[in-house]
């Protein structure tokens, strides 16, 4: 199963979003993040994608959120991935556009669901309150969601 990390900067009562202008998401709305590198920590990847995609340094990142998805396949098969969720509430430099995501900050309350992942709608009001969560999420070949599953978790399941 491939590990990914997706990082959510918070500011009060606002969350960094940003838009995906290439490769796998485009034209959605999410935090920022990506693969993990061998040898690279989860911690690390986080900090790294988040350097990569928006030009800031993260602080104090606290994990939130196991999240696994199951993408099917055309022939049958299935693309397992596992993220990693994390929220940062002090950054290091100014959110800036890049080459992948263009950065955009939303009320927590006025999240703009209807142009995220299907699945984000099932877990992320969870974090917005504060709660830690694991899920599951399936999706069809035609990137559907399918199928999902949520729970709310002690913090110290996520380590």
């Amino acid at each position: 199963m491939k590990n990914v990390t997706l990082l959510f900067l918070v500011q009060d009562d606002q969350f960094l979003l940003a838009m995906k202008k290439r490769g796998f998401g485009e034209g959605r709305y999410n935090g920022v993040g990506g693969k993990v590198e061998s040898g690279e920590s989860i911690e690390e990847a986080t900090i790294r994608e988040c350097q990569e995609e928006i030009g800031v340094t993260p602080e104090d990142i606290q994990k939130v959120a196991i999240l696994t998805f199951r993408y099917a396949a055309e022939d049958g098969k299935s693309d397992d991935v596992r993220c990693h969720v994390f929220v940062a509430h002090s950054w290091e430099g100014e959110p800036i556009e890049s080459e992948e995501m263009a950065p955009e900050w939303f009320y927590a309350d006025m999240l703009p669901y209807d142009h995220m992942w299907p699945d984000d709608r099932h877990w992320l009001p969870l974090v917005i309150e504060g709660h830690s969560v694991t899920g599951e999420f399936s999706f069809n070949p035609d990137k559907d969601m399918v199928g999902h599953q949520v729970s709310i978790v002690d913090p110290t399941e996520l380590e």
